[in-house]
């Protein structure tokens, strides 16, 4: 009898763990993701519903910070620094607190985004900004908690936050004209060191046109400053492949002085080994 349930007890284990009941959620999970401008805004929340229930004034009493939402934290990311009320907000990711009022709302962004519901301990260190927003009644109610990104332009948009008859939007203005012309401006520059770097590192690994992939090479560190000793290894190595061992030898021995001061031992002894073969 103890083998038999024993054995049953074996056949009977996997299904167990594979039988996971499914049940939806009280407050499922929202997630916006949101390109304001040239800035990528992300929001990730829990959405209860009022279920018959008053919500403001009862269920969310009025001036008592709120988790806003249900569940663990409701987390803003900023792809790019935004302004609120002329005070930058960096960009990053922030937990978002609310007091609701009859009249207005605060609206926090705090640091610390790893709560459930409200902080433990709260701390004003970890505010990284409060800003106060007027609150709006709704004509018709909203039953499920909503957060969207509305009202867009290429500088700003609009954070809003409804549920039951309240809502309030908070405008945030993104660095738009900045990030666009500084993209104009590099890209009107030409390609930098780096891009002729990865042409002529592809080119070299892809047995591809050798002329070129030094024509290349010779072009980022034309271009580069601190003249990195993987470029110079890059040098050498297509200098050897065209057959031009002592010119590799040359610019090896150059990369291996900079890989030495940057005390990187893989690229030391990489350049030893080249300088030995190519010497014979």
């Amino acid at each position: 009898m103890k083998k038999l349930l024993i054995a049953l007890a074996v056949i009977l284990a996997p299904l167990a763990t594979e039988a996971q009941i499914r049940t939806p959620q009280a407050s499922p999970k929202g997630y916006i993701k949101q390109t304001v401008g040239l800035t990528d805004v992300e929001v990730t929340y829990s959405r209860p519903g009022a279920r018959g229930r008053a919500v403001f004034g009862n269920l969310v009493p009025f001036g008592k910070l709120w988790r806003t939402g249900a569940n663990e934290n409701t987390i803003i990311n900023f792809g790019d620094d935004v302004v609120i009320d002329g005070k930058t907000l960096k960009k990053g990711k922030y937990a978002i607190y609310t007091i609701p009022k009859i009249e207005s709302w605060e609206i926090i962004f705090y640091l610390s985004t790893d709560n459930w519901g409200l902080p433990e301990n709260w701390s004003d260190a970890y505010v990284a900004l409060r800003t106060t927003v007027k609150e709006d009644a709704l004509p018709t109610p909203v039953e499920t908690f909503t957060i969207g990104i509305n009202n867009l332009d290429q500088n700003s948009g609009y954070l809003e936050i409804a549920w039951e008859n309240s809502h309030v939007a908070l405008k945030f203005e993104v660095p738009t004209a900045k990030i666009a012309n500084a993209s104009i401006q590099k890209t009107l520059a030409g390609p930098t060191w780096n891009d002729y770097y990865a042409a002529s590192q592809y080119l070299f690994q892809s047995n591809g046109n050798m002329i070129l992939a030094r024509e290349y090479v010779d072009k980022a560190l034309e271009l580069s400053t601190d003249k990195p000793y993987y470029l110079t290894r890059l040098k050498s190595l297509i200098q050897a492949r065209q057959g031009d061992k002592a010119g590799a030898v040359e610019t090896a021995k150059i990369s291996l002085a900079s890989a030495e001061a940057a005390n990187n031992q893989d690229y030391v002894k990489m350049n030893k080994d080249s300088i030995s073969e190519w010497s014979r």
